[in-house]
C-alpha cells in the first residue's frame, strides 16, 4: 500500500526530518572532533554515542520513506535546503556544545511530534511507531542534557 502518493506533503515532512538528522549528525561529528577542556573525555564519548545513534535513525527514516513507496533525499545540497537545522561553526566549549544539542533536538522533536500526529491520522503504524520511539528517547536525553547544564 502506497500511503504517500496522495499526500506528497507527508513525504516532504519525512524528508525534512531526514535532512534535519543529516545536518544534526554532521554537527555532532564536529562537536566530537573539536571538543576541548575539562569535559573532553566525557563529552567526546557522549558525542560519539549521539552521532552513532543518529546514523541508525537516518537509515531508519530513509528506509521508512522507501517502504511507503517514496524516494528519500540523498544529496547533501538537498539536506541543506530542507533542514531547519543549520551547520554549526566549530564549537570547542562543552556547555556550548550541549546547548546546541538541546536546540537541535528540540527542532527534531517538533518535526517528530507533527509526524506522529499525521501518521496517526493516516493509520501509518510504521511511521507512528518510529516517531513515538524517537520522541521518548529524545525527551529523556534532553532532560539529561538540561541536568548536565544546570
Amino acid at each position: 500500500m502506497n500511503i504517500m502518493k496522495k499526500e506528497n506533503s507527508y513525504t516532504e515532512k519525512l524528508n525534512t526530518l531526514l535532512a534535519s538528522y543529516q545536518l544534526h549528525y554532521q554537527n555532532l561529528r564536529s562537536l566530537h572532533w573539536n571538543i576541548k577542556g575539562q569535559s573532553f573525555f566525557e563529552l567526546h564519548l557522549k558525542y560519539e554515542e549521539l552521532y552513532t545513534r543518529s546514523q541508525v535513525i537516518i537509515d531508519d527514516i530513509a528506509e521508512r520513506i522507501l517502504s511507503i513507496g517514496e524516494v528519500p533525499l540523498s544529496k547533501f545540497s538537498d539536506y541543506m535546503k530542507h533542514s531547519p537545522i543549520n551547520e554549526n561553526e566549530i564549537i570547542h566549549d562543552g556547555a556550548t556544545g550541549v546547548s546546541y544539542i538541546l536546540e537541535g533536538q528540540e527542532k527534531l522533536l517538533l518535526q517528530e511530534r507533527e509526524l506522529l500526529s499525521l501518521s496517526g491520522e493516516k493509520e501509518d503504524e510504521g511511521t507512528n511507531s518510529l516517531m513515538s520511539d524517537l520522541i521518548g528517547e529524545k525527551e529523556k536525553t534532553n532532560w539529561m542534557f538540561r541536568s548536565w547544564l544546570s
